[in-house]
Order: C-alpha cells, then structure tokens, then sequence
C-alpha cells in the first residue's frame, strides 16, 4: 500500500494529537495538518471536571504538551477554525473560516458535544462542561460560594457534584437513575457511590426528571422536578451526557449513527477514518459495534489508525477502560458491564472503601472494577481478557 503524502486530522483533542504524534513515531515523513475547533492547543479533558474546576490546577496544566513538542510534529496547527464541510470524494474539508484543506488521508477526531436543556440558554449562571473554557467559567462562579444544582447522575455529573462539594458548596444532584451511573456500573455499586456521595454532604433527587429552568428576570435561580419540587439553585451545571460531533458531517456521505459509522480497521470510508468519541467502529472480537467515551480508548484507537494509514492493516479490538476520581475514591474499570451482569466481590470489602467487583454475563466474566484497589484491578483483568468461566471465579470467590 502507498503511503499518503498528505494527512489531515480533524479534531485537536486528545485523539487527534495522538494520531498525528503516531504517525511521525512511524516514520511518517509527509504532510500532516491538525485542524481545532477551539483557540487552546491540544489540552486533557479529565483534569476539566476535576482539578481545573477545583483550582488545584492552572489551565496550562491541563495542555497535553508544551509548544517546544508541538513544532517537534513538523505539522500546520490550525487552531479556533471548526470543521464545517466534508467532500469525501475529493478529501477535502471547509472550514468556518473559510479555509479548504485537501489531504491523501482524513482521520476525523471531533469528539463529543453536550446535550442540553431545552432554552437553558436564555438563562445566566446555566452551564455546561466540555471544554477548557467551560471549565473556567464555571469555577469562576462556583468561587462566589453559590448553591449548586447538577442535573446529570453519569460520570461528568457526579465528578463535578464531588468537586463542589469539596469547595464546601451547598450541592444536589439531580438525575433519573436509581443510584448514579446505575447504567455505567450496575445498581449495586451505584449504591455505593450514592452512600459516598451522601456521606460528603451531597443532597440527591434521583429516579426523577428535571421538568423546567426556573429564574428571576435573566437569572437561573432554581430547577423544577417532574414530581413539582423546585430545587433553589444560583448556579446549574447541566451534564446530561453528551452527542458525537457529527452534524457537520450531514451532507458527507457517510454512515451515521451513533457516531461516525466504520469498519474493524476505524475506517469509515477510502482515505478517511475516525477516531475517539465520535467514532462508532466494528469489533472484531464482539462481532458487533461499539463507541467508546473515554481518554484510554482515544489514545488506543489513534494508534492503531495512524498505523492502518501506514498500511499495517490491524483490526481494533480493546479491552475497553475507564476511571473517575470522586472525593477520596479511584474507580476504575476494565471490560464491559452488562445491565443484566451479576456481580460478586473477590477482594476487599466495600463497608472498608476498598474492593474489586468482576461482572459476569453469558457464563464469564465481561468487566472487573476496582474501587481504591489500582493494583489489584489490574491483576484481575486477565479474567476479562482470557474469559474465565464465572462459575470459577464465584467459587474461588470469598465468603462475605
């Protein structure tokens, strides 16, 4: 296969910067262009939710590497110009600005954009949390000490109810799970989490639908619930999950759906691949698709795209991983969670705040989390990656 003399990577997050350092790791030697959306060099997400809003981070913390690296990639940096046009057939892409880029090979690496409540817009002190920006506009009116309402019992939502909560804000949490990430990790370490959370101080409405914005001229000043509770609030933080970027790819000619649709290799059409959030690819391993929403599988997945650009023609079929930090507690998963998984404990205990839980479906093991045990989690993997038969691992479990 020919190498391409020319590539363009959509998107200057986190995938996208590691496609492009991939490719000249490979000894990739021709044209490479990185295309952002935002004004900022490529910075790390996780931070955002966590140390960026508490303030224990600066902003330049968060960039993902420092100028001098930057021009090491030999590449154009065409930052705070959004993508707006795809031509697959000519591989050309039309930015906002005006620009037209024109590349042998296209990764598209747009990520996520949040969801949000219907008008929140017209309302002050209404946020989101995406971006870098987001982040420091949101910490700056946290720092006035207001009430806080986060509707959203996902991921973001609890980090960022834990980080307000660590400022010594009044916080709730709003949500319409039985416990928070109840779909992420199962009623029974949704439990936990939610005795974590109201051990902190936390008020959580969960099981419950956010009705309506409520405000004072142009002011939020509070969030009405399905059942009729108002909630008081001075500051909503809205984390509802989130959309793969892919509006501007409407008219393309791509597969879409849940994300941009490609085939085992992250290829979704001849010359153009996807990496990341907004990618919704084919794996092998599971013969079915998939789309990932964390950092791990971001930096995974852009290595194995950089390489099938080179021509190395590798399918990607991870072991999905991801973590979340909240107040004194690491969870961390590997695998997959299945809603109708069992559960058992095999190291550990939770009344100790520390503890590995595997998730069984199917007769084996799908997913192990580990909960303040870094170590021991990763120990347990193997039983993810080699498909121990559960009824071994429940009966070599402990008695508790």
């Amino acid at each position: 296969m020919t190498q391409p003399s020319s590539v363009l990577v959509v998107g200057a997050s986190v995938g996208g910067l590691a496609v492009a350092e991939a490719l000249r790791r490979d000894g990739y030697a021709g044209s490479l262009t990185l295309l952002g959306a935002e004004r900022h060099p490529p910075y790390d997400r996780p931070p955002l939710s966590k140390k960026v809003l508490a303030g224990a981070w600066e902003a330049e913390r968060a960039l993902l590497r420092p100028e001098a690296a930057l021009a090491r990639l030999d590449a154009a940096l065409l930052f705070g110009d959004p993508a707006v046009r795809l031509d697959v057939d000519a591989r050309e892409v039309t930015t906002a600005g005006g620009r037209s880029v024109r590349a042998d090979a296209i990764v598209l690496a747009t990520g996520l954009e949040p969801r949000r409540l219907p008008g929140q817009e017209q309302w002050q002190g209404v946020h989101v949390l995406r971006t870098l920006d987001d982040a420091l506009a949101l910490r700056a009116e946290l720092l006035t000490g207001p009430r806080v309402v986060v509707v959203g019992d996902g991921v973001l939502g609890t980090e960022i109810a834990a980080t307000a909560r660590s400022l010594g804000l009044a916080v709730t949490l709003v949500g319409p799970q039985s416990a928070p990430l109840a779909s992420q990790l199962g009623p029974q370490v949704g439990g936990y989490l939610a005795a974590l959370h109201a051990r902190q101080g936390v008020e959580q409405r969960l099981g419950v639908a956010v009705e309506a914005l409520v405000g004072d001229g142009a002011r939020v000043r509070g969030v009405r619930l399905a059942d009729g509770e108002v909630l008081p609030a001075d500051v909503v933080v809205v984390a509802m999950g989130s959309r793969p970027a892919i509006g501007w790819l409407a008219d393309s000619g791509l597969r879409l759906a849940d994300g941009v649709v490609c085939d085992s290799r992250c290829r979704a059409a001849d010359g153009i691949y996807a990496v990341g959030d907004v990618a919704w690819w084919f794996h092998e391993r599971l013969g079915s698709g998939l789309r990932l929403e964390n950092r791990s599988n971001a930096v995974e997945q852009a290595m194995v795209v950089a390489g099938n650009i080179l021509g190395k023609d590798v399918a990607y079929t991870p072991v999905p991983f991801f973590w979340t930090d909240q107040f004194d507690v690491k969870i961390q998963v590997h695998g997959f969670l299945p809603a109708a998984a069992e559960v058992t404990i095999v190291e550990g205990a939770p009344e100790r705040d520390q503890f590995v839980a595997l998730y069984g479906y199917g007769g084996k093991v799908t997913g192990v989390l580990g909960w303040n045990m870094v170590k021991q989690v990763r120990t347990h993997r193997r039983h993810v990656v080699e498909g121990t038969a559960w009824g071994e691992v429940v009966a070599a479990a402990p008695v508790t």
